[in-house]
């Protein structure tokens, strides 16, 4: 068995819970600087009256470290839900696995099973990750001047 050595990194004065974690059985990794993505974070924590789920944004001290198979630009490009044993699921499939463990998601998680509805999840979610600034804009948003043809009205 190869062993994989795992550096450390600790911030003075701000919490460890990203290292640690809070012993659930399943962890969500999410684009801390996206106000879109914050706000559905919130969400989560809301819908999970059975505390399964632990959330924490990736830019949290320690999160490469704990979770050092998932590579740097994952965590950009999607949502990252770790499992017990470490399997890692992300993007419209951890959503699709959130809903199956969240009480209230169980409501609309038969909507997977749909033929080729798993197919539209995953580019529908591709599409809004992609634009997620745009959607719900985060601190680091590129402000772009828009191109309007102005007019001059003759008096």
């Amino acid at each position: 068995m190869q062993t994989i050595p795992v550096v450390r990194f600790t911030v003075t004065g701000l919490p460890d819970v990203a290292t640690t974690g809070l012993e659930r059985p399943y962890t969500v990794v999410f684009d801390g600087t996206c106000r879109m993505c914050n706000r559905l974070a919130r969400l989560l924590e809301r819908w999970d009256s059975d505390r399964q789920i632990e959330v924490v944004p990736s830019q949290a001290p320690g999160v490469m470290a704990r979770f050092p198979w998932i590579p740097a630009r994952a965590y950009t490009e999607a949502l990252q839900m770790i499992g017990p044993e470490g399997r890692t699921w992300q993007g419209a499939a951890a959503i699709e696995q959130l809903l199956d463990i969240l009480p209230k998601g169980r409501l609309i998680s038969w909507l997977f099973r749909i033929p080729g509805l798993r197919r539209i999840a995953d580019r529908l979610y591709r599409w809004v990750a992609k634009n997620r600034y745009h959607l719900g804009c985060g601190e680091h948003c590129v402000t772009r001047q828009t191109r309007l043809a102005w007019q001059e009205e003759a008096e």
